[in-house]
This record gives C-alpha cells, structure tokens and sequence, in this order.
C-alpha cells in the first residue's frame, strides 16, 4: 500500500544533496530522530546478521574534538547529529547463535528448523572464504544501512552527509571500539543546510537513463 506519492518521493529525492555546510543553531526533533533510529534498526542485512553498532554523537565537545579526524570537514561539528556507523571486525559462532536464538523467539519458530541455516552462515561468514575478510563484508552492508538512513532523512525533511573523508583509527580510538570488537566504517552527519551553503541549489550531476539502466527480458 502506497502512503507518498511517486512525485513526492522523486521531489525529495531530488532536493537532498550531501550538504556541505549545517546551521549548528538547528537540531533535530527528538521524535524525528527516533524515526531515523528505526529506519536504521529495520535496516535488512545479508542473512539477517546485522553486523553493525550504530553511534550517535550529539556532545559538542566531541564532535569538534573529531574534525581533524575527519580532514577538518566542520560537517561532523556542525551537525546536530553526528551517526558513526561501526561494523564487527570478526564474526564468530556466538553472532550466529544469536540471530537463530533471537529467530526462535520472535518467530517461535522450530529450533531443528534453523540448523541447516546455521550451519550455512558459519560455513561462509565464520570459517569460509568470506570469513577472511569479515570486515570488507561488514562494510558492504553498513552502506545498505547508510542508503537507507539518508533516504529516510529527506523524506522527513532532514540533511545529511555520508562521508568516506576521515581516519578509521582515530575514531576507533575516540569512541573505545578495537575492545568492543568493531572498526568504523561510514560517517554521516546529519541536521539542517546552512543558509549560505551554496551547494544546495547546484544542479545534480547524474548521467542519462539510458547509461545507467538498461532492461533484460
């Protein structure tokens, strides 16, 4: 069941852009960023693992203490929140039992029923080959998370910034995530354009439809 329009979406779509400058004078409503915590929360992930922590700095202090990590892009200070989102390093047997424990639960489902599932996820994420690079894994579905965050933040009416640009160590260092087992992967500030910044009425740079889509039957 459609609740917005094909039109609405597009126009939403259309008027985010990876903002460049944020009023650090405008915060976020707390119950519109409890929306995007879900949106966040029901994020899908590859098997259902969801091998991410999702880190919300709001502290003003720490968010200027982090623009040097971050090539002294001020969007990380600006902003009026700050997502930082984390991936496991390593997966192990007990990330898998806990997703089969939390399926039985929830689902009430037949413990036999998910053995053969079990066994899969340890075969390929936890002993095989894609086990040697867990991390590079983990990126890849933190940015399922990221697509989906800043996707549901203009539908709210809210910008953001993914961002690439800043030193992994040094945020792992600032929030204590080598102990916890994580690395970081992705930034994204988020809150409301400045007046000034000029990027947001430049043109999107996007090349045609006929050179990015192309239909098989």
């Amino acid at each position: 069941m459609a609740t917005i329009s094909s039109a609405q979406l597009l126009e939403q779509l259309r008027w985010r852009y990876a903002t460049k400058s944020f009023d650090p004078e405008k915060i976020i409503p707390e119950s519109d960023w409890d929306t995007l915590e879900e949106s966040l929360i029901l994020t899908p992930s590859s098997y259902g693992l969801q091998p991410w922590k999702f880190f919300v700095i709001t502290n003003s202090d720490l968010k200027n203490s982090l623009v040097a990590a971050s090539y002294n892009q001020r969007q990380v200070a600006d902003c009026s929140h700050l997502l930082v989102i984390a991936v496991r390093t390593e997966m192990t047997v007990s990330d898998v039992d806990r997703l089969i424990e939390t399926t039985i639960s929830t689902r009430n489902a037949d413990p036999g029923s998910l053995d053969g599932y079990k066994k899969m996820m340890i075969g390929d994420i936890v002993t095989g080959a894609r086990s040697e690079d867990a991390v590079g894994w983990a990126k890849l579905q933190s940015y399922i998370a990221l697509g989906n965050f800043m996707t549901s933040a203009a539908l709210l009416g809210i910008d953001c910034c993914p961002m690439e640009g800043f030193v992994p160590s040094l945020y792992d260092e600032a929030l204590g995530l080598g102990e916890k087992g994580l690395t970081t992967a992705v930034l994204c500030p988020a809150g409301y354009r400045a007046d000034g910044d000029k990027y947001a009425s430049a043109e999107k740079i996007r090349y045609p439809r006929e050179d990015l889509i192309e239909t098989v039957s």
